[in-house]
């Protein structure tokens, strides 16, 4: 690991950006010094790769990061979701095949593997609790199809009990409403091979949709103009007025570099003005990797090809302001209350609020986070 991490600069806050911003002040009390993150990564072991699933302890204070837990994997994860009693959730990235419980002290409570299932289809990539924590929904794609589905499972045994149409292509990511009535998704669009290589991108075809919770009937299906945009990523905020508005991070998929690159990567939807894109402003080189609410109605998207944490503000909605320069950025986590956002990268993880000034911790080892990463507790 760089020992010269801590010493480096990596963000880049200065004021002309914020010029017609409106944020929250400075006042309040600080973030807690300490955390707890439910993460997973890749490690080389010689010339093999290793992929990991655990809790990182992080101290700011002391300016430390340590591996509380650790469990090998046999292949990548991504998804991982907190539950109330201190577990979490855990997928396998697509086309996944398993799906696991972890306990707070690192022991695997529940697994489930998809050949034990029939139909035997492959993972999404995410995990939604029921408001009740009775009840997972998992996206998943069959093989044989490619056809979208959400399973119902038991959220203790983890097996499936229903399976609801996802009305789409690649289901990747979902949401609860706020007020936790209804279900939304994102359809990726893109028809896959059984091994998950893209195929036949001219056929693309994203969607959000909205599912009615007790029984997954559609509500409402919403498409972009631009068919070769994939919607992967999905984070609630609100309006300066207190109206649900709900982010999607983009990926762009057209054939040629120079669109890809200047392709939109935040859409929004709200009630009274359906799906949009937030601005056709370039950032992020077409592609978003995780997306997170932001200060005052605002969404933090990681830039992962540029190199950057993003941030998008209504009040300034054609431009993108920087909030941090960092190395292969992916894996966002919101603080609570904050409009703070933490930044996983491949040498270290980020903290940005707009109440504390920014600092960045180098990993204890040499190690490359995954996707994306949640707060525990």
């Amino acid at each position: 690991m760089d020992s010269s991490l801590q010493r480096r600069s990596f963000f880049a806050l200065a004021a002309a950006p914020w010029a017609g911003v409106s944020l929250p002040g400075l006042a309040g009390e600080p973030r807690p010094s300490r955390l707890k993150l439910a993460a997973a990564w890749r490690t080389a072991e010689g010339t093999r790769a290793v992929d990991h699933v655990g809790v990182l302890a992080v101290d700011w204070q002391a300016g430390s990061v340590t591996v509380e837990t650790d469990i090998d994997l046999d292949s990548r994860a991504h998804g991982l979701l907190p539950q109330a009693d201190g577990d979490f959730l855990v997928v396998a990235a697509r086309p996944g095949r398993w799906l696991m419980r972890v306990g707070p002290q690192g022991q695997v409570q529940a697994r489930i593997r998809v050949d034990e299932e029939t139909p035997a289809r492959g993972f999404g990539g995410h995990v939604l609790a029921s408001p009740d924590g009775q009840w997972l929904y998992t996206t998943e794609t069959d093989p044989r199809d490619g056809s979208g589905w959400i399973s119902v499972r038991d959220a203790r045994s983890l097996r499936r009990e229903a399976s609801w149409p996802a009305h789409g292509m690649d289901p990747h990511h979902l949401v609860l409403s706020p007020d936790g009535r209804s279900l939304w998704l994102a359809n990726g669009g893109i028809a896959r091979t059984p091994e998950g290589h893209k195929r036949d991108l001219s056929g693309m075809d994203a969607s959000l949709v909205q599912l009615a919770l007790d029984n997954g009937r559609l509500l409402g299906q919403w498409r972009l103009n631009d068919r070769r945009l994939s919607i992967r990523h999905l984070a609630w905020n609100r309006s300066a007025g207190g109206e649900p508005v709900l982010g999607l991070a983009l990926q762009a998929e057209h054939d040629e570099a120079s669109a890809r690159r200047d392709a939109p990567i935040l859409a929004l939807w709200d009630t009274h003005q359906g799906l949009r894109l937030a601005t056709r402003a370039v950032a992020g080189a077409g592609y978003a990797g995780d997306i997170s609410p932001g200060p005052a109605g605002g969404f933090i998207l990681s830039g992962q090809r540029t190199g950057e944490g993003l941030l998008w503000h209504p009040d300034a909605p054609d431009q993108w302001i920087t909030l941090a320069r960092v190395t292969e950025p992916c894996a966002l986590a919101a603080w609570p209350d904050r409009g703070g956002v933490l930044i996983g990268a491949s040498r270290g993880m980020a903290r940005w609020d707009t109440r504390e000034p920014p600092a960045m911790l180098p990993w204890p080892q040499a190690m490359n986070p995954d996707n994306h990463w949640v707060v525990l507790g």
